[in-house]
């Protein structure tokens, strides 16, 4: 990496990390115990860890969000596949049965496999649909919105499947030294994608799509693969998400859960610096958008505000952002630059003369 690309990724970061200690700060005021952890049971407690913690389904999905943003794309399916990926687990999990059983129906591993490997398959059909039949796509994804959904409520019957398997409780309610089992899960995924997006070619080639798709094909590149891999990514990490969803909550929810997740995996990305015109991305940032995103929700509800006003805040804030990056208000944000450039040289040189 470059010493320009070093400064704009460390600029980006300190965006976000300084929007995040504001937001924590303002709640540190409200509630001056907000900072403290204890440990109960040998576990950490405090609304820094809870922060965390519920942050995660929105954090790894903003991690695949981040690559179809850097493609010029967006992908709107990802609540529904979160939604989808608890209906087939816990669906797997009961099998046949009718009643709550505490042993599983098939292993459990193959449950885990089975259940990304559905969600995989969604996102590399929505990347065949943008890639290869030239689907915008904002239209492409709709389809798996409805779709996935709508796929879900006919896995569940249109009713919340529960179940008390045991281990299938440990991926979103587990403890793992000291910390929730989702955390670490969170961890481990952006690991690995930061691994091939910034140690291997993939990254250059994602960015190289972003900024100019029919210049990457000249080079050399293969788009539409590029593209298709990005969104099965995305898919992949909704099936992640929906997993530690369900399991939180032992129960698939085909109506509410992951709903207007898709918001928040965007919002978060943009927060963290990524343009949503493609290029340049930075998942260290869309993990701290994330972060930015749950802090503000427990601002929001610190003052009693209802749910659904916290969806109009978030949507504004979307607004402004996308306001901000657009191509419009960075060009009047450089004229009136250079506007002024001239001015303060010549203030400076009457200064001198005087």
């Amino acid at each position: 990496m470059s010493g320009l690309a070093r400064r704009m990724t460390s600029s980006k970061l300190f965006s976000s990390l300084l929007a995040l200690f504001v937001i924590l700060l303002f709640n540190v005021f409200l509630n001056p115990g907000f900072l403290s952890i204890t440990i109960v049971n040998g576990h950490l407690f405090g609304q820094l860890i809870d922060i965390l913690n519920r942050s995660v389904p929105v954090m790894i999905l903003a991690i695949g969000m981040t690559l179809v943003i850097a493609t010029g794309g967006t992908d709107l399916s990802c609540g529904a596949l979160l939604a989808l990926a608890g209906a087939v687990s816990i669906s797997l999990i009961r099998g046949s049965s009718t009643i709550l059983n505490a042993d599983t129906a098939m292993p459990f591993p193959a449950v885990i496999v089975i259940t990304l490997a559905v969600t995989g398959l969604c996102g590399l059909w929505n990347g065949f649909l943008v890639a290869k039949l030239g689907i915008q796509p904002i239209v492409a994804t709709l389809i798996f919105m409805t779709a996935g959904r709508g796929m879900a409520q006919l896995i569940t019957g249109a009713r919340n499947l529960t179940t008390n398997y045991a281990p299938y409780s440990v991926i979103g309610q587990g403890w793992l030294l000291l910390l929730p089992v989702p955390i670490f899960i969170a961890a481990g995924v952006f690991l690995i994608v930061w691994y091939f997006a910034r140690r291997t070619a993939f990254g250059l080639f994602v960015e190289a799509v972003g900024v100019n798709p029919s210049a990457a094909r000249y080079s050399g590149i293969n788009s539409g693969l590029v593209i298709m891999i990005v969104y099965t990514v995305s898919g992949l990490c909704a099936g992640v998400s929906g997993l530690i969803y369900a399991s939180g909550i032992m129960c698939a929810d085909a109506n509410n859960a992951g709903l207007n997740y898709e918001l928040d995996a965007i919002l978060a990305t943009v927060l963290g610096g990524t343009s949503m015109t493609g290029g340049r991305f930075y998942l260290g940032g869309s993990v701290i958008g994330a972060l930015i995103i749950m802090a503000l929700t427990k601002s929001i509800y610190a003052f009693d505000v209802a749910p659904e006003s916290a969806l109009v805040v978030k949507a504004f804030v979307v607004v402004i952002v996308v306001l901000i990056q657009s191509p419009f208000f960075k060009a009047r944000l450089a004229s009136s630059r250079v506007r002024r450039g001239p001015g303060e040289i010549k203030n400076s040189g009457a200064g001198e003369a005087s």
